[in-house]
This record gives structure tokens, sequence and C-alpha cells, in this order.
């Protein structure tokens, strides 16, 4: 006797559920390959599939994961321990109930501290643009893709702390919505949604995601801390504000206020290993962003200014400072609204390193250049691979020509 509540003939096609079935297949999906098989002419398969694929991103990521929570916290009880923070707030009755002590040099009592900010966020990351994503699957009858798992991963480490929560949920819709759905869903996007979520906050509410005291996870922040991030210092100091006792070490490794997931390269490196290995991410990508950061540094810092101290950053700063880094390996090489041709991609990545720096040190407006040059060269990323292609044909028929 068959089952009247087997989920394939509740959800199935001419079932009462029918409608609900991208529901039914993200849920029976989402931790075991389904049973389903091929039937008639044989197909050649790829050995990895969109949810493995994204998977495999997330895992690349989950370093600037526990690096968010530290940092978030290990900045947090520098500002306690220097008197920024009163001790009445309602992390202060988690961490007694759980029997921890504000401590900057207390590993897990950062990392619990900073999750205190960074799940709430990552949640209502979740929360918002999972619907979102469900609500047009099931409008489209279409099955619910796994590409939101990577921007949901994303988009939270690109945000301050201190950020409101009703922001972060306005912020994802945006992304989801205008940065992916509206083209037609995951792999049709012309724009990195997580960088579309982040660029909407940044123009809509930029004293919450850009001011000076949004990057310490602390209520009141006196003269003696500091929220302004190295980046926004060296806007004001130059060269002279790494001397003044900030390490490249610290930077490198991520014990610096900046967006919660960006700060440490260390992490970037070894996320960028993870998926060149992998295949995923594009180290031709990447090494063009060096590329172009390299010679466009060095331009500016032979042109030097006796106005704007960033033209004399030098180069191994700059890749520390800011969302470098992060963007390098996780936002330019997304393999949707990045170049597909391998030349493109050269190019492609390139120009980002470039337009980076540019932004970076020509516009005191904006100090972090990485997410404007990459929404930037998304819009063109479909026009050098064109490019690309019809320069191949054209020296192709003159070679057969011949």
């Amino acid at each position: 006797m068959s089952n009247p509540l087997d989920p394939e003939k509740l959800f199935g096609k001419g079932g009462p559920l029918e409608r609900l079935y991208p529901l039914h297949e993200a849920n029976d999906t989402f931790l075991r390959t389904p049973g389903h098989v091929t039937r008639g002419p044989s197909h050649a398969r790829d050995g990895i599939d969109l949810k493995r694929l994204m998977m495999t991103v997330v895992v690349a990521l989950s370093g600037c994961m526990l690096m968010a929570m530290y940092n978030t916290g290990y900045q947090a009880h520098l500002a306690i321990e220097a008197g920024a923070a009163p001790l009445d707030t309602w992390q202060t009755m988690v961490f007694q109930f759980i029997g921890l002590q504000f401590l900057s040099g207390s590993v897990l009592s950062c990392v619990v501290h900073g999750a205190l900010y960074y799940l709430p966020i990552y949640i209502t990351t979740l929360a918002v643009g999972g619907t979102i994503e469900a609500i047009f699957a099931i409008v489209r009858r279409h099955e619910i893709n796994e590409g939101f798992l990577v921007t949901s991963a994303l988009f939270p480490l690109v945000l301050p702390p201190t950020i409101p929560l009703w922001q972060v949920a306005l912020g994802i819709a945006f992304g989801v919505i205008i940065g992916k759905e509206i083209f037609g869903g995951t792999g049709m996007n012309i724009l990195n949604p997580a960088l579309t979520a982040r660029a909407f906050l940044f123009f809509a509410y930029p004293a919450q995601i850009s001011g000076d005291r949004v990057w310490i996870a602390a209520e009141t922040t006196p003269d003696g801390v500091s929220g302004a991030t190295w980046l926004a210092q060296a806007a004001e100091g130059g060269v002279a504000v790494f001397a003044s006792g900030l390490s490249w070490w610290d930077a490198f490794i991520g014990l610096v206020p900046g967006s919660m997931g960006e700060t440490s390269a260390l992490f970037c490196l070894l996320g960028a290993g993870l998926l060149i290995a992998s295949g995923i991410g594009s180290w031709r990508i990447m090494g063009g962003v060096v590329a172009g950061s390299f010679a466009i540094t060095l331009l500016l810092n032979a042109i030097g200014s006796d106005t704007n101290p960033l033209f004399n950053v030098p180069f191994y700063w700059h890749v520390v400072l800011g969302g470098w880094a992060f963007g390098m390996v996780y936002m330019a090489t997304d393999p949707v609204s990045a170049a597909h041709t391998n030349k493109g991609k050269y190019i492609y990545g390139f120009l980002i390193g470039v337009m980076a720096i540019l932004i970076r040190v020509v516009n005191p407006a904006f100090p972090e250049g990485m997410m404007l040059a990459i929404l930037f060269m998304n819009l063109f990323a479909a026009f050098i691979d064109y490019w690309v292609i019809q320069s191949n044909i054209k020296r192709r028929a003159v070679r057969y020509a011949e």
C-alpha cells in the first residue's frame, strides 16, 4: 500500500503541493545526492555540479568567517579594556551566563563576542534572501539553486559589525532582486549580487556602513579609541600613519578595524589556494588584479602628491588594507559575472586592479575602491569576451586566407 504522505506524491507532478516542489527539492537535496538517473541517450557529466561548486566556495570562506567573529570581538574587547563601552549590555549578560570575561587575550572570548554581532547579520541575510529566492523559484517553477549559499556567506563579511539588521535585510533584498533575479536568476546575472547589495547600502546609508565609528562593536567610542579603518587613516596621514606604530603584520593577519570578513589577507590567500586548486577560482583574474594594482601603484608613487598622502602608499600596504585581498579572491572571480575567456580574464582582472587603486587613491570620498571597481568591470565583462572572441576569429581568418 502506497504512503499517501509520500513527498514525491505530494510535491511531484500532479500532486496537491506541486507548486511548492522547489521547497521540497531544496530540502531533499541539500545534504545528499538525489536518486534520479539520466534516461534516454547518454550524456557527458562533469565531475562537479553547482551544489559542490558553491559548497567549495563556502568552505574557502570559512577561515574569513572565523576571523570575522574573532576580530570583531577582539576590536570590541580592546575598546572595552580602554573604557570605551559600558559593561551593562546584553552581551555582558550572555558572557556572565556562559562564564566568560571580556578579555582581548582570550581567543574563545573574542570569538563568542564577535559571534553575537556576526550571527544575527548572517541569520538575517539567510532568512530574507532565502525567502526571496524561494518565492522567485516557486513563481518561475524551477529549482532553488545553491547560488545564494555563496551570496549569503559573502554579504555579512563585507559589512561592519554595528550595521542595523533592518538595513541588512533591505540590502540583501536589493542585491538578490535587482542584482540577480531580474536578470533571470543564478547563472544569468551580470552583477555580483553581494556587491550590489553592499553598494546599495554604501550609497543609501553611508553613515552606518562607512563612518569612522562603525567598525568597532562598542556602544560608545571615546576619543582615545578610534573606529576608523587604517585605510581611512592613511587617506589623511599617508605613509606617516604606518610609521607611527601600525604593524603590517597585524594588517596581514587581520587584527585591524574594518568590514568583518575583509580584514585578513592571510585567510583570503588560504581561500585563494583552495579555489585555485579546485579550479573554481580563476588564477588568471587574481594575477591580473595583482599586476594591475602593482603597475598603477608604481605610477602613482612616481608621480607623488603634496596634498594627497595616498599617492605615496606602497603596493605592499595596499594589498593588506581594506577589501583588496577579499575582493580579488572571492568577488572578482565570480564565475557568472566575470569574464570567461582566458585572455579576457587577464584583461578583466588587470583593469579591476588599476581601477581599485585609482578610486582608492585619487578620490578621497571613496577610500575603498575594490567594490566599485569590480561592479564597474562586471558591466564590461561580456564586452571583453566579445572583443577577445572577435579578435581570435579575425586572426584565424587571416591565417587560413594565406
